[in-house]
């Protein structure tokens, strides 16, 4: 481990690294996992013309998003032949510490280097490799606290790019881990009852582990619908609630394709989860409590409006996203109708059919793969973007926000935009 850090960053990261902290953007689609900035925190009204970058460091390859907390920005990229976990300090691009996690994979796909978001959680750091090692780390100096790994610990199958091979044994393990309280739910996908995992995040003991699927690419949330806390996973055969406490089976609705490519992190309105498979579409998943007991079904699918791998964000009752066709959408989430769709196909800011997206009040700010930053507003009605900015390169990567700066990447940079006055 390359480690260079200073007492007074190593004594803010350690105190203030915590998914609770007001100014962090700590996880995988921010501080709850829902692609929102916290009530209360200040967001701009617009975006300036000239790209007011703070700070700018070189990076190696990587798909995995940025995150903050305590003043410390962390992400994983490929160093060599390795996947490295890195610390940088928030305020001048400064390096704090890094530290190797396992051997780099690559797929026919995409240029080599790890997929997965760290996760920050009182003064530790969660990273997972794409082979499925996944370790918990000292936020302030790096030194590894526990680690297991998904293939030789908990029979998860890894084979990487084997022709039609599905979910995470074709790309990596991408999707990031959900902290609640003391305990961290993860998609393993162990082929012996090991598809979800629940962990002690202090010791990484298991607390429970449940079901035999695959895992997807998203990874779990946690949500409370119908009274029942639960967490709720797209693997590559379908999506599934499972008890929060002792992970039992709930409900689960079958979308199973040959690609099993299920990327998108689950959306939950009200009793509805939404989903999109490449094959599939979009789908509204139906929670419901009868005899006593939780069922699910499908109440809607919209294959028009099919999303990839660009993980859609919710306001009120309305989805709002990119779908595959290059379109941006907005859909009502409880029955599944088109509210409106703008064509981007003349476009190349969507090339791939990816954006990310993240709630600001009434305003949606999205960043979309050619590095086009640009707010839109959060209507139902009509489609109005209010500003637009370049802002960086190719990138298929969610930004991190927290006091006014947007932490942001691309194939070959690591960025800090100062977007408040």
């Amino acid at each position: 481990m390359n480690v260079r850090i200073g007492m007074a960053a190593a004594w803010i990261a350690l105190m203030a690294c915590s998914s609770g902290y007001s100014a962090d953007w700590p996880r995988w689609r921010g501080p709850e996992g829902t692609g929102h900035v916290p009530n209360g925190a200040s967001v701009p009204e617009t975006l300036s013309e000239e790209t007011n970058v703070l700070w700018r460091t070189d990076v190696g390859n990587g798909l995995g998003s940025p995150v903050v907390a305590g003043g410390i920005v962390f992400y994983l990229d490929n160093q060599g032949d390795m996947e490295v976990v890195h610390a940088v300090e928030a305020d001048a691009g400064d390096p704090v510490w890094s530290a190797p996690v396992d051997k780099v994979f690559k797929d026919a796909q995409s240029p080599p280097g790890p997929r997965s978001t760290p996760l920050v959680d009182d003064g530790r750091v969660f990273v997972l490799s794409c082979r499925g090692e996944f370790q918990c780390l000292d936020a302030a100096q790096g030194g590894m606290i526990w680690r297991i790994h998904f293939v030789d610990d908990l029979g998860a199958v890894f084979q990487g790019e084997t022709g039609s091979a599905s979910g995470a044994s074709r790309h990596g393990n991408t999707g990031s881990p959900f902290i609640d309280g003391d305990r961290m739910f993860v998609d393993v996908g162990g082929r012996t009852g090991a598809s979800v995992v629940c962990f002690d995040k202090e010791t990484g003991r298991v607390i429970w582990k449940s079901q035999s699927d695959i895992a997807g690419h998203g990874g779990p949330v946690v949500a409370t619908i119908k009274g029942v806390k639960q967490v709720i996973s797209f693997t590559a055969s379908g999506v599934l609630g499972l008890d929060a406490d002792d992970g039992e089976l709930l409900w689960r609705v079958p979308v199973k394709t040959r690609y099993g490519r299920h990327c998108t992190t689950p959306v939950v309105v009200d009793d509805t989860v939404v989903v999109s498979s490449y094959l599939d579409g979009l789908i509204g998943v139906r929670v419901m409590k009868k005899g006593g007991r939780l069922q699910a079904e499908r109440e809607w699918e919209d294959k028009i409006s099919t999303i990839n791998f660009a993980s859609p964000v919710a306001v009120g009752h309305h989805l709002y996203g990119l779908a595959r066709a290059r379109k941006l959408i907005c859909v009502d989430a409880r029955t599944g109708r088109s509210a409106w769709a703008k064509d981007w196909t003349s476009s190349r800011m969507f090339d791939k059919g990816y954006a990310s997206f993240i709630v600001m009040k009434d305003k949606i700010l999205v960043l979309a793969e050619d590095g086009t930053l640009f707010l839109m507003d959060a209507d139902k009605k009509a489609l109005n973007i209010t500003a637009m900015v370049k802002v960086c390169g190719k990138n298929w990567c969610n930004p991190a926000y927290a006091d006014g700066r947007l932490f942001l990447r691309d194939g070959k940079e690591l960025l800090c935009l100062q977007l408040l006055e």
